[in-house]
């Protein structure tokens, strides 16, 4: 039989539940990308780079643009965790 579960994310014995560890995983995912492309901004990009960066006509080519695009998209759990509730 399942275990109620709070707001928090835990179960009511105070355990985890995959829902909270859900929660707390769609947070990783922008500060990881914001770290992986300064540091393919500062190291380059290596061979990778030659295959991704499709002819360099654009201003978005290569993969530190990518890892960037990557963040923003992923952004939306970061700005619900800080979103000011409204009166």
């Amino acid at each position: 039989m399942a275990r109620p579960v709070n707001a928090g994310g835990r179960d009511a014995l105070g355990g985890p539940t995959a829902h909270g560890f859900a929660v707390w995983l769609s947070l990783a995912a922008t500060p990881t990308f914001a770290v992986m492309a300064g540091a393919t901004a500062v190291v380059g990009e290596g061979p990778m780079g030659v295959i991704c960066a499709g002819g360099g006509m654009s201003g978005l080519s290569g993969m530190a643009p990518m890892y960037l695009l990557m963040s923003a998209f992923h952004a939306s759990p970061w700005l619900n965790l800080i979103r000011v509730p409204s009166r």
